[in-house]
């Protein structure tokens, strides 16, 4: 239970990776990150007991790993197709038309899954051409919004394909689109979404998605390293990332990372409530000069 908001199942504590035994019960992470947001790190709990050199490895520390598994590119292949069944892929076609939303499905290698009617796939293709996973998600294909009743709809195909004792190493969603331009900008996204929208919002950008307000790690961002990174956070997750930039900019010296600060100078009180990104905040402003072009 966290200890802020009261929440079963929904805290993470820390642990001794040596010992595999628990932190202090009120030392770990709430993952309900806009509601709560409650965060008690292992640093904090060893200052406060006067201890400089904790003998403890953080669990949320990004760890380097000498080997991952990966997905055979065969299964990339048979699932990108501009397949109006693929629910996110209709919600293109409304938004952009069809030549536009097909070029995005092939740019960004959108798949269609079985594993829920109309299910689209975001394949993990890295910049090594070295498939790590697909995140599968079910879309309305009226609003773009994801379906989350009676459950949320994420699945991954690792785990469909391999189950257990798959080595897996994320990678930004659309990463293997760095080798085009080695000096373009690089826009990052929270959602995979997102980042395919605004690549027609934004096409000065490079755009890749972290997957989640938490998904922007040192390790995944060492492939950045000498490029300039413009961060988009939800509007809920601007402070997150903006340290997240600073450390990067501190881990990464030959880097360059900022955040964008449109939402979080915008946004409306309405808006911040429903934790809007970037690409919704587009959507909506496209409809309001749309109608008013209209009266």
């Amino acid at each position: 239970m966290c200890p802020q908001c009261h929440k079963n199942h929904r805290f993470t504590r820390y642990i001794d990776t040596k010992t595999q035994a628990y932190l202090a019960d009120h030392v770990g992470k709430c993952d309900r990150i806009d509601r709560c947001g409650y965060h008690y790190p292992p640093r904090d709990y060893f200052n406060e007991a006067g201890s400089n050199k904790p003998t403890y490895t953080m669990t949320n520390e990004p760890q380097p790993m000498n080997h991952f598994d990966t997905l055979p590119n065969e299964y990339l292949d048979s699932t990108v197709k501009a397949s109006r069944c693929n629910n996110f892929v209709a919600f293109l076609v409304k938004c952009f038309g069809e030549d536009t939303a097909y070029r995005l499905v092939y740019k960004y290698n959108i798949g269609t899954s079985k594993h829920w009617p109309g299910a689209t796939i975001f394949w993990q293709l890295d910049v090594n051409d070295k498939l790590r996973t697909g995140k599968i998600m079910l879309y309305n294909p009226a609003d773009g919004h994801r379906v989350k009743e009676p459950y949320n709809h994420i699945a991954w195909v690792h785990s469909a394909i391999s189950g257990k004792g798959f080595n897996l190493q994320q990678c930004f969603f659309g990463e293997h689109l760095l080798n085009s331009d080695p000096f373009k900008i690089v826009a990052i996204a929270e959602s995979e979404k997102t980042a395919v929208m605004c690549s027609y919002y934004y096409p000065k950008y490079i755009w890749l998605a972290a997957g989640s307000l938490e998904g922007l790690s040192l390790n995944k961002c060492q492939v950045l390293k000498g490029r300039r990174v413009i961060l988009f956070p939800d509007v809920n997750g601007f402070e997150k990332w903006r340290l997240k930039a600073r450390e990067m900019n501190l881990r990464l010296p030959a880097s360059a990372f900022s955040v964008d600060t449109t939402l979080e100078r915008m946004a409306t009180p309405e808006e911040r409530t429903q934790g809007i990104d970037i690409a919704d905040y587009w959507i909506e402003f496209i409809k309001r000069i749309k109608q008013w072009k209209e009266n």
